[in-house]
């Protein structure tokens, strides 16, 4: 039996940690690795167009199945690509591993051609960043990268030089059982008994939860009921929290709606449930706030904490739950219930209005209408900016949906490199794609990687010719827009040329035929649909000092928007409310 090189031992542990492909670009100083692969059977090389594409299909890929995925760049400029989507993946707590292939190992530090330092760049977007310089750190350098990156959710990056790749491993290498899955953590003693008793001491309790609520949907909506809280939620907890729940008072934030605001602000008690939530503004000063997450580090990084909790969301409530009094008063809960109705009924007309006529069409009726057409189980990838608005107000959880953005880290260009990682986990999953024209002509190479492996990634392009985000960002702060306007091609012609299915649509009436026919095409798609750059969105509780660059604002191009189905559920919710 030959001897393995380093090359091939490091693929054959990524095999071990259940890593099933690698994205990235090929190049000199990652060769021997690609080979490898190319003689192994159990993993995959996945060819992009760019390294940024690979790092961002692997953060989604990690995030979808909360396994280990993977990425690669060549030496420099090749690895570079990498940051972006290695950014996101860290912010969105993906365990994702980044391979570097470095110069020649006798080279660094002289200044050689495509000279750049990995283990140094990509610190701060990692846990853990360090250089293979002797294959005798082979391979426990990359045993511990990898339960770094499982361990900590994130990211870890081992950079090798393309020389060391090719060496020989070590004869008698230290390979030891890997860690694949993370335990669950639950709170001490101490702080669940004081927990209990700010519970039982509160007269109006509300909880707000974020994407660490991921699980623990039953045990949340079961604590919810039985101190009768409302149950708002940050634009990450959408998926996890909003389906099924009658407490349901919408999300706070910059792209907020319902009365997820005032639940937040007019309760004695405010329970913080696997949260980062960014915006301090939208956070009340004046009541006790309790905190529970699984990672210390953001315990009271974001507001003044009564009560910081260390430990799973659902392991929390699960000691919480049979020791809290059960509250009998609901009228906290369905006064919040009230106001979140008539919030969403008040602005449920903005899309639904002469709507068959309005030319360009509104984009909020192509993600009501693509929100009605899509599978139950479908992967909606969202690109950063306007597209966050309708996703936030228009898709419809139900717990087998999945929703992946740039939500944390805000960049450009995500949703179309998303749903390729999304796609290959399972080509029989409906992937969609909401694509804005600046996001996707950004990265839009990578639409011939759809076509190339015949991904079926179906992707919606709202296209209103700006960066629409941008504009109003310029517009509450009395700026005049400038540099948002972009010249776009008919991207269904590009389409098309690149062998895919395309179609652009101008009016409204064949918006739902449209969407029907790519959504039923075998291969990969595109929709075209031209929307007016005019609809724009702000959040029903905001003031000019709660973010820079936004403000109240006027203006008539401003509209509320509308919610889609939600309105539905705050209706039906409102059953449960005693009428006087």
């Amino acid at each position: 039996m030959a001897k393995q090189n380093v090359a091939e031992q490091f693929v054959d542990i990524l095999v071990r940690a259940g890593v099933q492909r690698l994205y990235g670009v090929v190049g000199d100083s990652l060769n021997p690795v690609v080979d490898a692969i190319r003689r192994n059977s159990a993993i995959d090389w996945v060819q992009v167009r760019h390294e940024e594409t690979a790092a961002f299909a692997a953060g989604a890929e990690a995030q979808i199945t909360g396994k280990l995925a993977a990425c690669a760049g060549s030496c420099g400029p090749g690895n570079l690509h990498l940051i972006n989507g290695l950014y996101d993946a860290h912010r969105s707590m993906a365990p994702v591993l980044a391979l570097a292939s470095q110069i020649p190992s006798s080279e660094i530090g002289l200044g050689y051609f495509q000279e750049t330092h990995p283990d140094q760049l990509f610190r701060e977007c990692s846990h853990y960043s360090e250089l293979i310089s002797n294959p005798k750190q082979m391979p426990r350098l990359l045993q511990t990268a990898i339960q770094h990156a499982i361990g900590r959710s994130g990211v870890s990056v081992v950079s090798l030089p393309g020389d060391i790749a090719s060496q020989a491993a070590p004869e008698k290498t230290m390979e030891h059982a890997l860690v694949t899955s993370r335990p669950t953590v639950r709170p001490g003693d101490t702080e669940i008994d004081k927990l209990v008793r700010m519970v039982d001491e509160a007269d109006r309790v509300t909880l707000f939860c974020g994407s660490g609520t991921a699980g623990a949907h039953a045990e949340v909506m079961e604590f919810a009921e039985r101190v009768k809280s409302p149950v708002g939620h940050a634009l990450r907890g959408k998926e996890w929290i909003q389906y099924d729940n009658p407490y349901d008072v919408g999300m706070s934030g910059l792209l907020g709606y319902g009365a997820a605001y005032e639940a937040t602000n007019e309760c004695d008690l405010l329970i913080l449930l696997g949260t980062d939530f960014p915006y301090q503004a939208f956070l009340p000063d004046d009541v006790k706030i309790v905190q529970v997450d699984v990672r210390p580090e953001h315990l009271g990084r974001r507001s003044k904490l009564d009560l910081a909790v260390w430990g799973d969301v659902r392991e929390t409530l699960r000691c919480l739950i049979p020791r809290v009094r059960v509250k009998t008063d609901r009228r906290f809960l369905d006064k919040m219930l009230k106001k979140h109705a008539d919030a969403l009924e008040g602005v449920i007309k903005a899309y639904t209005r002469k709507v068959e006529k309005h030319v360009p069409i509104h984009p909020e009726y192509v993600a009501s209408v693509l929100d009605d057409l899509a599978d139950e189980d479908a992967v909606f990838t969202v690109d950063t900016g306007m597209c966050n608005v309708w996703a936030a107000r228009y898709l419809s959880p139900n717990g087998r949906r999945r929703i992946i953005g740039s939500f944390s880290h805000g960049s450009m260009a995500n949703a179309l490199p998303q749903a390729i990682g999304a796609q290959f986990i399972d080509r029989d999953r409906q992937v969609i794609s909401m694509s804005g024209d600046g996001g996707f002509s950004m990265l839009m190479g990578d639409f011939l990687t759809l076509v190339q492996y015949d991904l079926p990634v179906k992707v919606v392009l709202f296209n209103n010719s700006s960066l629409g985000m941008v504009e109003l960002e310029m517009l509450v702060a009395g700026l005049p827009s400038y540099g948002t306007t972009n010249v776009n091609p008919d991207f269904s012609a590009i389409a098309r040329a690149a062998g895919a299915y395309g179609v652009r649509v101008e009016k409204p009436k064949q918006l739902a035929g449209a969407l029907k026919d790519a959504l039923k095409h075998k291969g990969p798609a595109l929709v075209d649909v031209v929307t007016d750059p005019n609809a724009l969105s702000i959040p029903p509780k905001i003031s000019a000092e709660m973010v820079t660059g936004f403000a109240l604002s006027a203006s008539k191009m401003v509209l509320d928007g509308g919610v889609g189905r939600m309105v539905q559920m705050a209706r039906s919710n409102l059953r449960n409310v005693p009428r006087p």
